[in-house]
C-alpha cells in the first residue's frame, strides 16, 4: 500500500555498493517493537509498504522475524535486497519498568554506596509523610565500597586498592551477578581507577556484563550519573542478547545489510554500541514518531506542532517549535507519583523531551472506589490483549469500548490479523464499567473513551505549562494505532483548532526510523568560570569530543556528509540547574568567554525574563554532537483518485454534548482524492486504524495525503 513518501536517496551514507558508489535508491526497512504491536515499513522503488504483527513479549525477535517475512513477501523482495535496517524497541524500557533485568551490583568509591539510594536531599511530594521512594536497581547486599579516591581536578589522592576489587570479585561470583555498574567518585575527570576495575574484574570474571560510568555518563552530579550506570547495566545482558539473537536471525534470512537502532534522542546508531550503551535506546520508539512529526510538520509549513503519538500500551506528547523537537539531557523513568517530577530514577542521556503516560489503545479500565472511572496505566499488552481480541484477555480496555462505540471495524482491524468480538468487548465493558455505575455498555465505553482522551489532554496542558507553552497555539499532529481515533477528540479539549493525520499514520514511528540521521553526542563535564576562562584547555577538550562523536558516525555512516554542534551548560555562579547554550563555530580564543557570557544572558533573558546583575557565569558540561543530513523525504503530490460512495455504520457518539445513536458514512481513505473533504460525523477507515471525524470537524486531503481536521462552527438547531 502506499504511504508517506519514501526519504530521499543521496549519494552519500551508510552503504555503499562494492565499487564505492550510492545507489539511486535504497531499500531500506525499519521495525518499531511497541507493547501491543510490532511495526514495519519498508521503502522500496518509490513505494512504502506497512505491516502490523502482534508483539512476542517472551520473544520479541520472533514478531520481528514474522512482521519482516511478511512485508518482504508482499512487495515480492528477498531479504538480500534490504540496503539498510533499523529498529526501535522497547525492551530496555519495559525491563525498567517491571524490574526484570540482570542480577546486577554496583562498585563505588568506599563510603558512598548508599548514594544510590538517598538520591537528593528534595522532596518531590512535600507534604506527603508516607512518601515513597523508587527503590534502586541495585539492592544494598549487592553494593561494594572500594578504597580508593580521586579529587574533582582529577588528582589521586588514594591509591585504588586492586586486593579490594579481587575480593568483590570473588564475591560476585560467589553471589551469582551477571551484570555490575562501576561508578567511582570524580572519574569523569580521570577514569584510570574505574578502567583499572574493569582490567581486574574482566581478568577474574570474564564472562561479567561491566558498566563504566565514565564512558556511560562522564559528568558530574553523582546521584545522577550511578542511577544512570546501573540502569545501564541492568537492561545489558538482556538487551545485549536480544540484539546478538537478532542479527544471527536476520543474517540466516539473508539480510546482509546494516543494521542501526534507534536512539532516545532522535538519532540512529550503530548496533554495537546499542549493545555497550543499551540505556540510550529506552525512548527509541517514541522518539522515532517525533522525528516524523518533525519532517510533516516541515512539509506542510508547521512551524508549531504537537506530536501525539497513540498505540497500544502508552501515549507520547511532544511539542515542537520550528521543526526542531526540544531535547533534553535527562529523564525519569518508573515514577511512584504519576505526573510528579522526581518520583521516578534519573537517566542521564540524550532524549527528546516529551511526556508519555499509560494511555493506549490496550490500557485497562475500572471503577475505583469512589465510583470514578479509572484508565490505565496498566495496559493488557499483545498477550493476553484487550477482550475483543478473543486471546484470553478478560479485563476491559480502550479499545473494547471503541469496538462497543462501533469506531472500529472488526473485518480490517490491523489489516484484518486480528478479528475484533464485539460481544466479548460488550461483556468486557458492561463487567468492569457499566455495570458498577448501573448504566448501558454504551455510556460505559463512552465514559472509557472520554477519560482516556482526558488524560491525555491533561498531560498536554501539564507539559505545556512546564515549557511555558500555549497548546491551543499548536497543530496537532496525529499517528500511532489509537492517535486518529482520539485525535479530533483530544483537540477540541485542547482548544487545537487543526490537527494532521499523515499517511501510514498508524506505523509513524517506524516511519520516523527512515528519516533520522546517524548520530551521536559526546559529552563530558569540565568546570570553567568565564572569569577565569582557559580557552586552550577547552578547545582541546573540544577537539577530543569531536573525535569521540565522529568515531561512532563514521562507524554508522562511512563517508557521509555531516554537521557538528557544540554546545555549554551554563549557569550563574551558585544556581542549581544550566541552560544549553550553543558555541559558534570556530576555535575560541581570548575573546570568547565575553561571547559566551552574552549568549547565556540574552537565552537566560528570553527563558526567564531577567539576568542578575553582577553575578560571574560558569559551565559545566559541554557536548558535541556530531549528525549526519538525515533523510529527508521527497515532497510529492499524492495521487488522485475518484472518491467513491461511502457506505454507512452506526456509531455512538457526542454529538453537541449528547451521546447519540446514528448511521454515519464510512469512506475509504485510499479512495479519497486529494482536496475531497468530508464533513463531520464521519469515519475515514483503513487497514491499521481509523479516523474519526467528530461533529464539528471537516477534513480534507491535502496534496502530501494527509487527512486535515479542522475545527468549524456549528449552531444548535
Amino acid at each position: 500500500m502506499s504511504a508517506l513518501p519514501p526519504p530521499q536517496s543521496s549519494r552519500s551514507g551508510s552503504h555503499a555498493t562494492r565499487s564505492g558508489t550510492r545507489k539511486n535508491r535504497r531499500t531500506a526497512l525499519a521495525v518499531d517493537i511497541g507493547g501491543t504491536f510490532t511495526d514495519i515499513v519498508l521503502a522500496h522503488a518509490g513505494r512504502q509498504f506497512t505491516g502490523k504483527v502482534l508483539t512476542t513479549p517472551h520473544a520479541p525477535e520472533d514478531g520481528v522475524l514474522q512482521g519482516i517475512t511478511e512485508i518482504l513477501d508482499a512487495a515480492g523482495l528477498p531479504a538480500i535486497r534490504i540496503d539498510l535496517f533499523t529498529l526501535g524497541t522497547t525492551l530496555a524500557t519495559n525491563a525498567l519498568i517491571e524490574r526484570k533485568g540482570a542480577r546486577t551490583a554496583m562498585i563505588a568509591t568506599e563510603g558512598f554506596t548508599d548514594l544510590v539510594e538517598i538520591g537528593q536531599e528534595s522532596r518531590f511530594a512535600q507534604y506527603d509523610v508516607f512518601l515513597e521512594k523508587p527503590p534502586p536497581l541495585v539492592p544494598r547486599d549487592l553494593r561494594f565500597g572500594i578504597p580508593e579516591r580521586i579529587d574533582v581536578h582529577g588528582n589521586v589522592l588514594r591509591p585504588l586498592d586492586e586486593r579490594a576489587v579481587a575480593a568483590v570479585a570473588d564475591t560476585l561470583a560467589r553471589s551469582k551477578v551477571e551484570s555490575v555498574a562501576v561508578v567511582l567518585l570524580h572519574s569523569y575527570v580521570n577514569p584510570a581507577h574505574e578502567r583499572r576495575v574493569r582490567e581486574i574484574l574482566k581478568r577474574q570474571l570474564p564472562e561479567l556484563w561491566l558498566t563504566l560510568s565514565c564512558e556511560v555518563c562522564p559528568e558530574i552530579r553523582e546521584y545522577e550519573r550511578m542511577s544512570t550506570s546501573c540502569a545501564n547495566a541492568y537492561v545489558q545482558p538482556l538487551v545485549a542478547g536480544y540484539l546478538n539473537r537478532l542479527r544471527k536471525r536476520l543474517h540466516a534470512l539473508g539480510m546482509r545489510c546494516p543494521f542501526f537502532l534507534m536512539t532516545s534522542g532522535g538519532a540512529i546508531t550503530t548496533v554495537d554500541l546499542g549493545a555497550e550503551q543499551p540505556i540510550r535506546l529506552v525512548e527509541s520508539g517514541p522518539a522515532g514518531g517525533a522525528i516524523l512529526a518533525r519532517e510533516v510538520a516541515r512539509q506542510c509549513g508547521v512551524t508549531r506542532a504537537l506530536s501525539f503519538d497513540m498505540g497500544g500500551t502508552t501515549a507520547k506528547i511532544c511539542y515542537i517549535d520550528d521543526y526542531q523537537p526540544q531535547i533534553s539531557r535527562s529523564f525519569e523513568f518508573g515514577r511512584v507519583y504519576r505526573f510528579m517530577k522526581g518520583s521516578g530514577l534519573p537517566i542521564r542521556i540524550p532524549v527528546i523531551e516529551m511526556v508519555e503516560i499509560g494511555a493506549g489503545g490496550g490500557s485497562i479500565a475500572r471503577i475505583d472506589a469512589m465510583k470514578r472511572v479509572q484508565v490505565g496505566p496498566d495496559s493488557a499488552g499483545a498477550e493476553p490483549g484487550p477482550a475483543c481480541y478473543g486471546r484470553g484477555g478478560k479485563q476491559a480496555t480502550v479499545t473494547d469500548a471503541n469496538v462497543v462505540l462501533g469506531l472500529l471495524d472488526s473485518e480490517r482491524f490491523a489489516a484484518g490479523k486480528v478479528r475484533l468480538d464485539v460481544t466479548r468487548a460488550e461483556q468486557a465493558i458492561a463487567t468492569d464499567v457499566a455495570g458498577p455505575l448501573g448504566a448501558a455498555p454504551m455510556v460505559g465505553a463512552m465514559a472509557v473513551s472520554e477519560m482516556v482522551t482526558e488524560n491525555m489532554a491533561n498531560a498536554a496542558r501539564v507539559h505545556a505549562m512546564e515549557l511555558g507553552k500555549q497548546p491551543e497555539d499548536y497543530t496537532l499532529i496525529a499517528f500511532g494505532g489509537a492517535a486518529p481515533l482520539h485525535a479530533a477528540q483530544l483537540a477540541a479539549k485542547l482548544g487545537i483548532g487543526c490537527v494532521l493525520i499523515p499517511k501510514a499514520a498508524s506505523v509513524g514511528s517506524a516511519v520516523g526510523f527512515l528519516w533520522a540521521p546517524v548520530a551521536f553526542q559526546a559529552v563530558r563535564s569540565f568546570y570553567q568560570r568565564i572569569d577565569r576562562f582557559d580557552h586552550v584547555r577547552v578547545t582541546r577538550l573540544l577537539r577530543e569530543l569531536a573525535v569521540d562523536a565522529q568515531r561512532v558516525v563514521q562507524a554508522g555512516a562511512p563517508g557521509e556528509r555531516h554537521h557538528t554542534k557544540r554546545v555549554a551548560y551554563m549557569r550563574y555562579i551558585g544556581q542549581g540547574h544550566e541552560i544549553p547554550i550553543e558555541l559558534p563555530p570556530g576555535a575560541l580564543g581570548a575573546a570568547s568567554p565575553v561571547a559566551l557570557k552574552e549568549r547565556f544572558e540574552a537565552h537566560y533573558r528570553t527563558l526567564y525574563g531577567r539576568t542578575i546583575p553582577g553575578l560571574d557565569v560558569e559551565v559545566m558540561n559541554w557536548t558535541v554532537t556530531v549528525a549526519t543530513a538525515g533523510r529527508p523525504p521527497r515532497r510529492a503530490r499524492a495521487a488522485g483518485r475518484p472518491t467513491t460512495p461511502p457506505r454507512k455504520r452506526s456509531v455512538r457518539m457526542f454529538d453537541l454534548g449528547a451521546l447519540v445513536l446514528r448511521d454515519v458514512p464510512v469512506f475509504d481513505r485510499g479512495q479519497l482524492a486529494v482536496d475531497a473533504v468530508v464533513m463531520g460525523p464521519a469515519l475515514i477507515a483503513e487497514d491499521q486504524t481509523t479516523t474519526v471525524v467528530s461533529a464539528g470537524f471537516r477534513a480534507r486531503i491535502n496534496s502530501l495525503g494527509c487527512i486535515v481536521l479542522e475545527r468549524v462552527r456549528r449552531s444548535r438547531q
